[in-house]
């Protein structure tokens, strides 16, 4: 199956090399991690003084793709750090904007943040051998044959974590089902989100005993409730300075901006003190979000520039242009939106809302995170729109009915309280399997 493997990436290279090279030389972003990827810039000192020897010091290795999973995996560091002690934790991330947040975010509690190697032969083995880790834990995504296969060859456990495998993409794997098969049954454990996670792992062919449901850990991301000081400081950044309804839409892609600006047309000329705060998940489309908005006649300011906008009462929309901020706005918001659900994109995490007890509002398409938008839409924590006059209504609603708005967001909050505990099982799961392999090495 390797060699297979390797020939396709070997023809797809040689096929799609001129594609490859544009696709690098347009995006700077891509531009800024490829030699990194491809193994060609030196990886950090802590990882380098290694020489790829087996030291006395044992070492995890936790890797996470971008954001969503940085974030995931932030509660998860945490308890590593109290229950190994004696090991070294060491990060991967595979995008620039999960390198940014996991730096912030695992500041002290790593000993090296680094960029995940691509799938290609070479790269993957170079990584490997200098890292050396006793144990590696991935987290929800981002499996590739040849890093499997390399963990395997230096006999180095793997367990994935967090593990959700929706039914389209269940459609998708089992369309190569004796690959895909084979590659999930190479982890020692599947720590799966949900009883339907664990089922459709089941499905693709990996063994009972490998497979585990242990919960998500997004429930149990650290909650720090918003101070007054830190409300009157971002409200002074807005400059949000009058009572005010705010109306928070998190992550959007292309096509919701559209959307939420016909929305908030309407929903203005019903509420004169509306302001509208939208956080792109890219920051570097914060200047076209802004100039649509601008384009249709809306005072709109990136939030960067906000000191340099004039008085505050001229600035009705508020685009984000940096990273780290959405989590403390939703503590300001009454009523809050997650974006990737109009679009097709599968939706991004609505707990962040729901931990500060705000009302959600997302579209059809939360298949990224099925479980838990069922869970807020059964509980009345959540409702779903479908298009401009959906979203207005439910806006409408929320501002003009207050105990309902009240109810919605304490009911959002329960299902997030309500659902935590899955970094404790995670860590029984991980606790196992670094015993095991003790166990192993004292017995040869």
């Amino acid at each position: 199956m390797i060699v297979f493997y390797n020939l396709l990436w070997l023809i797809i290279i040689a096929l799609g090399f001129p594609v490859i090279a544009l696709l690098i030389l347009v995006s700077a972003k891509r531009r800024s991690t490829f030699l990194h990827r491809l193994g060609l810039k030196a990886l950090p000192a802590e990882i380098a003084v290694r020489g790829g020897r087996r030291s006395a010091q044992k070492v995890l290795w936790v890797h996470a793709l971008s954001v969503g999973e940085v974030l995931s995996a932030v509660a998860l560091v945490g308890a590593l750090n109290k229950d190994f002690g004696e090991f070294e934790l060491f990060f991967s991330v595979s995008t620039q904007t999960g390198f940014e947040i996991a730096k912030r975010r695992l500041n002290g509690q790593v000993q090296a943040v680094f960029f995940f190697p691509y799938d290609l032969f070479f790269s993957v083995m170079r990584a490997v051998r200098a890292v050396n880790p006793d144990l590696v834990i991935m987290v929800e995504t981002d499996v590739w044959p040849n890093f499997m296969f390399a963990l395997k060859r230096a006999g180095i456990p793997a367990i994935l974590v967090n593990a959700r495998i929706s039914d389209h993409s269940l459609k998708n794997y089992k369309r190569f089902s004796y690959f895909s098969g084979r590659l999930f049954s190479r982890f020692t454990k599947i720590c799966a989100q949900s009883a339907p996670d664990a089922a459709n792992f089941k499905r693709l062919g990996v063994p009972d005993r490998q497979v585990v449901m242990t919960g998500n850990l997004k429930f149990d991301q650290k909650f720090n409730p918003i101070s007054r000081d830190e409300k009157e400081k971002l409200k002074q950044m807005l400059q949000l300075e009058r009572p005010a309804k705010l109306f928070v839409a998190g992550s959007t892609h292309n096509g919701e901006e559209v959307i939420l600006k016909d929305a908030f047309i309407q929903i203005k000329k019903r509420f004169l003190n509306f302001m509208l705060v939208i956080v792109p998940r890219d920051p570097k489309r914060a200047g076209r979000v802004k100039g649509l908005f601008k384009g249709a006649g809306v005072q709109a300011a990136l939030i960067s520039e906000l000191n340099a906008a004039g008085p505050h009462d001229t600035v009705d929309v508020v685009v984000v242009d940096t990273i780290g901020l959405l989590g403390r706005l939703y503590g300001l918001a009454d009523t809050a939106f997650i974006g990737g659900s109009l679009v097709g994109s599968g939706g991004h995490n609505p707990l962040e809302a729901a931990a500060y007890a705000v009302p959600i509002l997302f579209g059809p398409d939360m298949s990224d995170f099925k479980e838990v938008s069922r869970m807020l839409l059964d509980s009345g924590g959540a409702v779903e729109v479908g298009d401009v006059e959906d979203l207005v209504r439910a806006v409408d609603t929320i501002f003009r009915k207050t105990d309902q708005a009240a109810f919605m967001g304490r009911r959002a909050h329960e299902v997030f309280r309500g659902n935590q505990g899955a970094v404790a099982h995670t860590l029984q799961v991980i606790r196992g399997a670094v015993g095991s392999r003790r166990g192993s090495e004292k017995a040869c």
